[in-house]
């Protein structure tokens, strides 16, 4: 399984990303290591909004992109609706 997912920082930010490792990725993003995106460096903690599931890392990315391409505005709507996180 792969996802695409978004986090909240820590500043109300949004963060989109993709991984097949969600748990892993979100840990990742929490700790001190080089591993996490350098954007969410300053703003941590993050917590997990909101997720889709696809069963290519293309997909994921796909969604993704579309995903980035939003305003704002149109983010936060999809962050408001119901998900099973």
């Amino acid at each position: 399984m792969h996802y695409f997912y978004m986090l909240r920082c820590s500043d109300n930010s949004l963060y989109s990303g993709q991984t097949n490792n969600l748990d892993k990725r979100i840990k990742e993003h929490n700790s001190n290591s080089q591993r996490g995106a350098k954007y969410l460096r300053a703003k941590k903690p993050v917590r997990l909004v909101y997720f889709e599931e696809f069963n290519t890392i293309q997909e994921a990315m796909v969604r993704e992109y579309e995903v980035k391409q939003m305003t704002k505005l149109e983010k936060e709507e999809l962050v408001a609706k119901p998900t099973k996180i």
